[in-house]
């Protein structure tokens, strides 16, 4: 494993702290798309069916690789139920706002990953379509954020590091490239590209704000 991608793995898990930290300390889900979250419920579920998979010829990494997918499984259906359940959290959920009609992304990803996938196996579509899913899972997420503009500093901190999380695993992909003899994961590049790609906006107008230490607002 290189540094990049463990700093991408770190990353993540940090964007998911930062989002159980704000649902447990503050008991609120306010700036948080619902959508988004079972979004990436659904992407986990499909990708992980090898769970439990072990390479005795790596064997470190894949005890490394089942860790993080099980924190990965289990935060993201917590979070979920937390939105959905609990009864504090949930009347701080704006449904008001969070109103994207997610199976406009749903419904094309599969297609997709029908029709352009590595492997025609359940286990190879579902992983495929696991990868289209997270490149436009946060697109929920940012309509929410762009029809309430104003940003609290945890949502902003946790979108921020969901999209450093991309970025590092781009770089993850180059240094591979470079140093793996023929390494070719196009369905994962493009998708990687795409999903960094729609955080280039947010990402300006977080940095602009970090920089005056301003509150986060994007504009209308």
């Amino acid at each position: 494993m290189n540094i990049f991608r463990l700093a991408g793995d770190m990353t993540h898990l940090m964007s998911i702290i930062v989002l159980l930290l704000k649902i447990h300390s503050i008991k609120s889900c306010a700036g948080i798309s619902l959508k988004t979250q079972e979004l990436y419920a659904i992407v986990f579920a499909t990708r992980y069916l090898d769970l439990f998979h072990v390479q005795h010829a790596a064997i470190a990494l894949s005890f490394y690789n089942m860790a993080m997918k099980l924190i990965f499984l289990a935060t993201s259906f917590s979070i979920v139920w937390y939105m959905r359940y609990h009864k504090v959290v949930r009347r701080t959920y704006d449904r008001e706002h969070d109103t994207f009609k997610y199976y406009i992304l749903l419904l094309p990803c599969f297609l997709l990953a029908l029709l352009i996938n590595h492997k025609f196996t359940i286990r190879e579509v579902l992983w495929t379509f696991s990868v289209y899913l997270e490149a436009v899972a946060i697109v929920p997420q940012l309509v929410l954020l762009q029809k309430t503009r104003n940003v609290d500093n945890l949502t902003g901190n946790y979108v921020f590091l969901l999209g450093a999380y991309r970025s590092l695993y781009l770089l993850n992909w180059v240094y591979r490239y470079l140093t793996e003899n023929q390494y070719r994961q196009w369905i994962t590049w493009i998708a990687g590209i795409v999903q960094t790609a729609l955080y280039a906006d947010f990402f300006y107008y977080y940095l602009k704000s970090w920089k005056n230490s301003e509150r986060l607002q994007l504009p209308a």
